[in-house]
């Protein structure tokens, strides 16, 4: 929603319905999801409690508006970096480079999420869980057009499916990043995504009849090094 065409009514309900959800992420993420009540909720974003009861119907509907509303903002920065104009292998470095970024920048929320909510036996909860692994699917589908892509053009080796190494890249992506969240001094997400790539489209085999990458795949790393060095 553009907040230049909404009224200043409409821009400070924004802003308060804002506050009410930094504020309830603080606790939650401090004392739990069980342990927070709305009129905590109310008192630590400095509202009344009937203000609260106004944005949302119970706690419930707060939490799935703020996990949804983060999701919503997750899909939406890595869909973009996808399609971003480039090649094949830049729109993948792209997708390594955001999800990195973004991940990091949003810990509280990522925290939380799989604190509370991933996994859960609670059927508003399991909802929530969907809502979002449809999400990641479409994620997954747009990456696995990509690399359909690149095996059409010759950037990839035939003999691949697209809808697997889309699976392979998220699943390196997501250990390297699970490994940051346990410890972070130890295992830090490599800020270069050239090094992830690297392995992905080289592997561990010395042998040129072993190796993954195609000399087209490798021309396109030339290129980016040389435009990283320009």
């Amino acid at each position: 929603m553009q907040t230049g065409t909404l009224s200043r009514r409409e821009r400070e309900k924004l802003r308060q319905r804002s506050d009410m959800l930094k504020a309830a992420l603080k606790l939650f993420s401090k004392n739990g999801y069980h342990n927070v009540s709305m009129r905590k909720i109310a008192q630590k974003a400095e509202f009344a409690i009937g203000t609260i009861y106004k944005f949302f119907k119970n706690k419930e509907d707060l939490y799935r508006a703020l996990i949804m509303e983060q999701a919503d903002e997750f899909h939406n920065v890595l869909v973009k970096a996808i399609e971003e104009p480039g090649s094949e292998i830049e729109k993948i470095k792209n997708y390594i480079e955001v999800k990195g970024d973004i991940f990091t920048s949003k810990v509280s929320i990522v925290r939380l999420y799989f604190a509370e909510t991933h996994g859960t036996g609670f059927n508003f909860k399991t909802g929530i869980d969907r809502k979002i692994r449809d999400k990641h699917k479409k994620t997954l589908d747009l990456l696995a057009s990509v690399f359909k892509d690149g095996i059409e053009n010759g950037v990839f080796t035939r003999g691949n499916d697209p809808y697997c190494l889309a699976l392979a890249i998220d699943a390196m992506t997501n250990a390297f990043l699970f490994l940051w969240l346990e410890n972070p001094d130890e295992h830090p997400y490599p800020e270069n995504a050239e090094s992830i790539l690297e392995i992905f489209l080289n592997g561990l085999c010395t042998g040129t009849q072993e190796k993954s990458k195609t000399a087209e795949s490798k021309q396109q790393e030339a290129k980016f090094t040389n435009d990283k060095n320009y």
